[in-house]
């Protein structure tokens, strides 16, 4: 095993991916010479130039250098045009004063120390040529049209050869073809030749690369005749000239040129190129293809060049031998040609060439110099220069064919061998140096190296060491904890440690551990893994117009430890210099885009380790150019054919052609649109009118727009003819009751067809026998016969008639003479009433005689008489119902309940309205009544209160009785249980007992007929406080928003009338409907005296207004008037009756409140104590005047009780009497509420309350109101009466 390891050892060669190197041994260690850089074996050089000849090597020491030429030593000192360069073996030829084909030699190197000899390859000088072309003249050269032709070039031989190609007198490019191209030898060859081939300028030209010399050929003259050209003038005049091709030029079959013969063979060396020729004539030109016989053509490195005629095959290999055919046909026929191709090899290395060989005293080894050829190459061996079998023997050492083995090898046996492989095609020399060392390991890469790597790819952390013995390579990463020898990772032979897919965790320390007997020597590395750049947002391909703005956007992500660097490339160059182009970070922005901006763009983001790209397109579009080149062709009476040449069409393809025409005689200087055509064709068959003179125009659109019009194309005039159409829309009616009027859509002037354009007019009754009436209207487009019966029908023709005839027979159309009004109603009429609000009405037809014109339909007018509860006619308003065609019923919608209506119907036609029928009535039945007009609460008491109310303004029947609901609402301002009261209907207030002191209760009150129940008024109330509360506490009265039981609008315009009072007065709120522009608001006290007139208030466009100034305790009545002109009456709404409070009351029962009865309790306290101290200081005689206050100041609980309304009488107070201090009483008696007040309003049913139609409250109680006015807000900081403390203190006890 230990002897198998050493062979390996020797045999070692490192490869490793991109880190492929031979074994080194540090300069610093004694070693062989090795060379590292020589000339090549065939080396040309320029003879202009100094010759120098390559030759470096190393070794330590550092080797000494010598040469042979031609195979005997070449003693540099001797020759004074040679120069060594120092530490070098390079020569250096000085050729100014010597010529250079002296120095036309075999030189090798030869590079020794005292551990051996190393020798270079046999470097062959020859210098390169370029010699002229012989001078001669050519004869020009005339051939038949037709018959095949090579024009040899035969260039001067050269080293190496040259470049061959042909050109002109102005040094351009002759054209080839399939039918005239140049061999690989460089002549030119012609299949066969026309009369455009004639030319006195056919120059080839060889080009030397290494000279960079031009050299050419004399001009050829080539004339190509016909054979009506050749007769006797042109024969004498060409009789010193050769005459090829006596024969004529015929159509033939294909014939090869080159190569001749049905088959030739090939020999080419294994990697070099391939090319194989045939050239044929013929007529018509050949076409060539290949094939092998043996087999595939090798897809990938096969190529096919001048027109076919070459079949390259690049690196050959032996696989590539064999037959090939090449087949040159026609149409007349086909010829073949088989070439024989062998691949013949130089020797080549199989496995590389021998290595050098690193042995520690006492180890194995082995050096191996296997390679192949064909023919099979020979094997020679040499030590240090002489061939192995005159070198020293050497125990140690065996050779066996390819392989010298070495065994148990000792300090002193290092040596540089020879390895020397040939045959008939060339040779390989190898030096491989022995190198006996015994050296403890060392490591080479270098320490602390960083390696970055982007995440997810390989990671290869170098540990190049040497050693002898070999050192044994062991990775740790951070702590040691284990060798790194399985999954993920990859040790390699030489050392390096790979991660085939690199992660975030991969990132670390990692220690490299080098060990051989002599010792160990450890190096760090450091492994960074960083984050791949991704392009998140690539850019878009674009589409723009020319001179818009266009933005690339290309945002990216990248490591944020690594530098990214963006780029952007047009058409993989770099972007042009143009101050349009705006770079940013992440976005690319042209402005003002021409066509030159199209094209490919690419953004690429750079970083030091990885980078992304993307790509897109711009294409710039504009509106297309105009069509040019207008042609008329194919001229016909009605017809003719339109051809035009598109324009550019900007990158953006032509959806259509839009023809267009003027028509100079009728309508100058106006285009019309003709037709349309694809955008794949340029002409169109254009047909025509008479009499017309045409110009046209064609205008192309793209997806941007049309393009501007084309020129016009010339005049084009159609003769006169008949009429093709007769006028559209002809129809009769009549105007008035005895006429007919015959209308219809006149001809245009394209459609005259010709001259005195003018019509045919003809009309006659729809009976039977009747005759036409004809008469003629000139260029008009009516005609009105008179005197015909009433509504009567007709038959009509219109005929076009000009100078040339008449238009084709007219269809017949029909129409009415003239209208007169109904002479008969309709008949047996009848009310069916459905219910309350909805009638319906039958009638019998009208016979159509008695129409007398189209019917139209039937109107039906009604009107309410007055209601059945009330029997005062009402203000007469008629309605109108109109129901189009033939009807015989319709529906009245929208009545009143409870009422008598009159009707009648008319029926009516084009003219107007007959007479109407017999005047009817109906009844309707009862509805639901609408709410009480009123609801207030008087005669408050402890436990009672008095309701008193208004029966609603719409009864809509008999009222049947009254409902009153009732609940209570506690301080939470949740609502109790319900009580539920029947009242008679003659009833108008009610008297509520035993109900709950200081308790608010929220009242809902509706009427009643037959028909049910309608909606409810609501009203709210507090009882008053118990005895201790010396004051009467008034409620507030307010009415809620009263809204119309049904949705059907009123005779009146104004609807959903209502009130809320507030602090700031009364809010009056309405709908309006109506007609007129000036809008009042009057209101009134109620129970005026004599003849006080109403307030007004002009409220023009709005929909409600705030009534300030009213005064407080006092009913008002408030309506709303719409006045129009003076000739009009006046509109009323129902009147709404407003009661503004004289005092807002305390309605927030705060005696419950924790706070407050904590409140009272410290006032009670603090009084009884100061009670006591008076107590006190009377006793001791003080001089306070206690008697006459207790006079002035009567107990509060001793107040008499007022007999009418058991009720406790109001405090009072006058000047002599000042209440207690800290207390404020206003003048006028009364208090006002401070903070803890709180009003309906604050909870919610001022103007925004909501009921159901039956009048229920639907509201929620909302927070007290926030807004007081200022005079209140100062007020409400001051401390609390002691009176209304003590009251409400009273009523806890």
């Amino acid at each position: 095993m230990m002897e198998r390891r050493r062979m390996d050892a020797a045999l070692l060669v490192l490869f490793l991916g991109h880190f492929a190197t031979a074994l080194e041994v540090p300069l610093d260690l004694p070693q062989p010479p090795t060379i590292t850089h020589q000339s090549p074996k065939d080396y040309i050089i320029d003879p202009r130039e100094n010759i120098i000849i390559h030759c470096e090597a190393k070794g330590k020491p550092h080797p000494s250098f010598s040469w042979t030429r031609n195979g005997t030593h070449f003693d540099i000192d001797q020759d004074p045009n040679v120069t060594m360069r120092p530490h070098s073996g390079t020569l250096v030829v000085d050729i100014s004063r010597a010529k250079v084909e002296n120095y036309e030699c075999v030189y090798q190197c030869t590079a020794r120390n005292k551990h051996g000899t190393a020798v270079s390859n046999n470097i062959v000088v020859q210098q390169s040529r370029s010699p002229l072309w012989s001078k001669e003249k050519i004869k020009p050269i005339v051939v038949r049209e037709g018959v095949s032709l090579v024009l040899p070039c035969r260039p001067p031989a050269g080293l190496p050869p040259p470049i061959i190609f042909w050109m002109d007198n102005y040094f351009q490019r002759l054209p080839q073809s399939s039918r005239v191209s140049q061999s690989l030898n460089g002549d030119l060859y012609f299949s066969n030749v026309l009369q455009e081939d004639s030319r006195n300028d056919y120059i080839c030209y060889a080009r030397f690369p290494y000279t960079q010399t031009i050299q050419q050929k004399q001009p050829i003259t080539v004339k190509v005749l016909s054979m009506d050209a050749i007769n006797d003038t042109v024969a004498a005049f060409y009789n010193d000239t050769d005459l090829f091709s006596e024969d004529p030029a015929d159509e033939r079959k294909p014939n090869f040129l080159i190569p001749s013969g049905p088959s030739s063979s090939k020999i080419v060396l294994r990697g070099q190129v391939l090319e194989m020729e045939c050239i044929a004539e013929g007529l018509p030109t050949p076409e060539i293809s290949w094939t092998k016989v043996s087999g595939d053509l090798p897809a990938k490195r096969t190529s096919f060049l001048h027109y076919d005629r070459t079949l390259r095959i690049v690196n050959v290999s032996e696989s590539d031998a064999g037959d090939y055919r090449c087949t040159a046909r026609n149409m007349l026929g086909s010829v073949h040609h088989t070439i024989h191709v062998t691949v013949k090899a130089a020797p080549y290395w199989i496995r590389g060439p021998p290595s050098n060989l690193v042995l520690a005293p006492g180890e194995n080894g082995s050096l191996t110099c296997r390679a192949s050829g064909t023919p099979k190459p020979s094997i020679t061996w040499a030590m240090n220069g002489i061939p192995i079998e005159n070198s020293p023997k050497d125990l140690s050492r065996k050779v066996e064919d390819d392989t010298i083995i070495f065994t148990d090898v000792q300090t002193g046996s290092s040596a540089v061998y020879q390895c020397n492989v040939s045959n008939d095609y060339g040779y390989l020399l190898s030096n491989a140096f022995v190198n006996v060392l015994s050296e403890p390991p060392r490591v080479l890469t270098q320490a602390n190296k960083v390696y970055q790597i982007i995440r997810s790819h390989q990671a290869l952390l170098d540990c190049a060491s040497f050693g002898s013995p070999i050192p044994k390579i062991t990775w740790f990463k951070d702590s040691r904890s284990s060798t790194l020898d399985g999954e993920p990772y990859i040790l390699h032979d030489n050392g390096t440690l790979e991660i085939p897919i690199a992660q975030a965790h991969n990132s670390g320390k990692y220690t490299c551990v080098a060990g051989n007997t002599l010792g160990i020597y450890e190096n760090h590395v450091y492994l960074e893994v960083k984050e791949p750049t991704r392009i998140l947002k690539q850019p878009d391909h674009k589409v723009v117009l020319r001179g818009r703005s266009v933005v690339f956007e290309c945002t990216v992500k990248h490591d944020p430890s690594l530098i990214p660097t963006m780029t952007w490339l047009k058409d993989d160059g770099e972007l042009p210099d143009d101050e349009r182009l705006i770079v940013d970070s992440d976005s690319l922005t042209i402005t003002d885009v021409t066509e030159n901006d199209a094209g490919e763009y690419t953004c690429i983001m750079n970083t030091t380790l990885d980078h992304d790209s993307a790509r897109a397109v711009l294409t710039v579009v504009e509106r297309p150019d105009p069509p040019t080149d207008l042609e008329l062709t194919d001229h016909k009476k009605r017809s003719v054919q339109l051809t035009w040449t598109p324009g550019d069409e900007h990158n953006s393809p032509i959806q259509k052609f839009l023809i267009q025409y003027e028509d100079s005689l009728h309508h100058r200087g106006h285009w019309h649109n003709l037709t349309e055509v694809p955008g794949t064709k340029t002409t169109a068959h254009l047909k025509l009118s008479p009499y017309v003179h045409y110009t046209f125009r064609v205008l192309a659109l793209n997806a941007v727009n049309f393009s501007r019009p084309s020129f016009p194309s010339r005049v084009f005039k159609t003769e006169p003819a008949a009429p093709d159409e007769n006028p559209t829309g002809v129809q009769g009616f009549g105007t008035e009751h005895d006429n007919l009027v015959i209308s219809w859509k006149p001809l245009s002037g394209l459609q005259s067809n010709g001259p005195g354009l003018h019509y045919k007019v003809m009309w006659r009754q729809k009976t039977a026998n009747s005759e036409w009436n004809t008469v003629t209207v000139a260029n008009n487009s009516k005609f009105v016969v008179s005197g015909t019966p009433t509504f009567v029908p007709y038959e009509l023709k219109v005929q076009a008639v000009n100078d040339y005839g008449e238009g084709p027979e007219p269809p017949i159309a029909h129409g009415h003479s003239g209208e007169d009004l109904p002479v008969a109603a309709p008949e047996n009429v009848q009310a069916m009433v459905l219910n309350s609000t909805l009638a319906e009405v039958h009638w019998d037809p009208v016979p159509s005689k008695l129409i007398r014109g189209h019917l139209k339909g039937f109107k039906v007018y009604y009107w309410r008489e007055h209601s059945l509860h009330n029997h005062n006619p009402h203000h007469v308003e008629n309605k109108i119902l109109t129901f189009s065609g033939n009807h015989s019923h319709g529906m009245l919608p929208g009545l009143h309940p409870f009422s008598l209506y009159s009707f009648n119907v008319r029926v009516f036609n084009g003219k107007g309205e007959g007479p109407h029928s017999p005047t009817q009535q109906f009844e309707t039945p009862e509805g639901v009544p609408g709410a009480p007009t009123s609801l207030q609460v008087t005669n408050f008491n402890l436990d009672s209160l008095t309701l008193e109310w208004s029966p609603p303004h719409v009864r809509n029947g008999r009222i049947t009785g009254y409902t009153l609901k009732y609940q209570p609402v506690n301080n939470s301002y949740e609502l109790g249980p319900v009580e539920e009261l029947a009242l008679a209907a003659n009833e108008t207030s009610v008297t509520l007992s035993n109900l709950k002191y200081s308790t608010r209760y929220k009242f809902y009150l509706n009427a009643k007929t037959v028909r049910g129940a309608g909606p409810a008024i609501s009203q709210e109330a507090v009882t008053i406080m118990d005895e201790g509360n010396t004051q009467t506490s008034h409620p507030i009265a307010w009415s809620p928003p009263h809204r119309p039981p049904h949705k059907v609008r009123p005779v009146s315009p104004f609807g959903n009338v209502s009130s809320s009072v507030g602090e700031d007065g009364a809010l009056i709120s309405w709908e309006y409907w109506g007609p007129e522009k000036n809008v009042y608001v009057e209101y009134i006290v109620e129970k005026s005296e004599g003849e006080e007139e109403w307030q007004k208030e002009l409220v023009n466009g709005s929909q409600n207004i705030m009534l300030k100034g009213l005064k407080g305790g006092l009913s008002y009545r408030v309506r709303l008037v719409a006045k129009g002109h003076h000739d009009q009456p006046l509109h009323r709404s129902e009147e709404l009756l407003v009661t503004v409070p004289a005092v807002a009351s305390r309605q927030v029962d705060i005696a419950t409140q924790g706070w407050f009865i904590g409140l009272m309790c410290a006032i009670a306290l603090l009084i009884l104590i100061l009670l006591i101290i008076c107590f006190i200081q009377r006793n001791k005689g003080g001089k306070y005047p206690v008697k006459e206050k207790e006079d002035a100041h009567t107990d509060p609980e001793f107040q008499p009780m007022k007999d009418d309304d058991c009720t406790f009488g109001e405090y009072s107070d006058n000047e002599d009497h000042k209440p207690l201090k800290g207390s404020r009483t206003p003048s006028n008696g009364t208090v006002k509420r401070g903070d803890s007040d709180d009003s309906l309003v604050d909870y919610g049913e001022g103007g925004d309350g909501q009921f159901n139609e039956d009048g229920s409250f639907i509201g929620q109680y909302s927070g007290k109101s926030v807004s007081r006015d200022t005079a209140e807000g100062h007020e409400s900081s001051e401390a609390p009466s002691p009176i209304n403390a003590m009251n409400s203190l009273n009523s806890f006890v």
